[in-house]
């Protein structure tokens, strides 16, 4: 009778990736953040008060770097300097979806009388002020995807894809327990999630999901054919040629934890971790900081 080998056990750094997404898969929910920072400022040095950070993304309008932030959303200029662009709500899902255009989530600033899950809000003054589309008061969405007019949304409060081709009403998806999603940018009917068990793939547009795939990500973004970006907690970032089959390990973010992920275009990519935002222009070789956050800023 031939041997059966034993399985082989996970790498201790795999196995505390998929502990950790695993815990803060568990940890989200629908509920208004606590907001401990109350001040509406304007502007501000380096990124005071910012919380933790949840989107990032470059503003066809103006060029400039966009932070969405617990406290605000951040216009970044080329020397570092910041400046909050509006309220200081939680902005939890946050995508550019043109010149000055920006798609939102999220919890309202403290005193606030909008509901607190905020559904799907639109920027058109490049987040100075916001207004709501769809599901305000039923929906947090933690991820937003603009494929063509179509737009991806991650539901955190129901745990769910929901699919709009109006921001106005929505398709609900397949269930999963997921941190980000991405959309192909040649086929909109592929989906990618990040789960604890890799990275799942769905090919009919989010009605259902394969199960995950190593390696264990945080955060994706899909910039280009070729450009499809992973990062992992530890701020290891990985690439991948071939929409997610095969993955290569191209450098790490400096700074901690991984926060957020932005493919800008196929060499160009944001990220950013606890310490910081910083730009890579080689592909996610090498990267610079655009923005600094002290400690005392979380």
């Amino acid at each position: 009778m031939p041997l059966r080998s034993r399985p082989r056990p996970r790498p201790r750094s795999l196995a505390a990736a998929t502990a950790l997404l695993a815990a803060v898969l568990a940890g989200c929910s629908g509920g208004q953040d606590d907001h401990q920072d109350s001040s509406a400022g304007h502007s501000h040095d380096g990124g005071a008060g910012i919380g933790h950070i949840h989107g990032l993304g470059i503003n066809p309008g103006d060029g400039k770097l966009y932070v969405a932030t617990h406290r605000g959303v951040l216009a970044v200029d080329g020397e570092g300097s910041a400046k909050r662009m509006g309220d200081t709500a939680d902005y939890m899902g946050f995508a550019v979806a043109g010149p000055d255009t920006f798609l939102g989530s999220g919890h309202p600033a403290e005193g606030s009388d909008e509901p607190a899950n905020r559904g799907l809000i639109k920027s058109t003054d490049a987040g100075k002020t916001w207004q709501a589309l769809s599901l305000a008061g039923e929906v947090d969405f933690h991820a937003l995807e603009q494929a063509g007019n179509t737009v991806y949304g991650y539901d955190s409060t129901n745990g769910m894809l929901r699919v709009s081709e109006d921001g106005e009403s929505w398709d609900e998806r397949a269930e999963l327990a997921a941190l980000d999603i991405a959309v192909s940018p040649a086929d909109p009917d592929t989906v990618l999630a990040t789960t604890e068990g890799g990275v799942a793939r769905s090919t009919d547009g989010g009605e259902t999901f394969a199960g995950g795939a190593e390696p264990v990500l945080a955060y994706l973004s899909w910039a280009g054919e070729d450009g499809l970006y992973g990062i992992a907690f530890d701020g290891t970032v990985h690439r991948s040629g071939d929409g997610g089959g095969s993955w290569t390990e191209t450098g790490t973010v400096p700074g901690g934890q991984a926060q957020a992920l932005t493919a800008v275009t196929p060499d160009r990519v944001l990220a950013a971790t606890a310490g910081g935002v910083y730009e890579s222009t080689d592909g996610g070789k090498t990267f610079t900081e655009r923005l600094d956050i002290p400690a005392s800023d979380h």
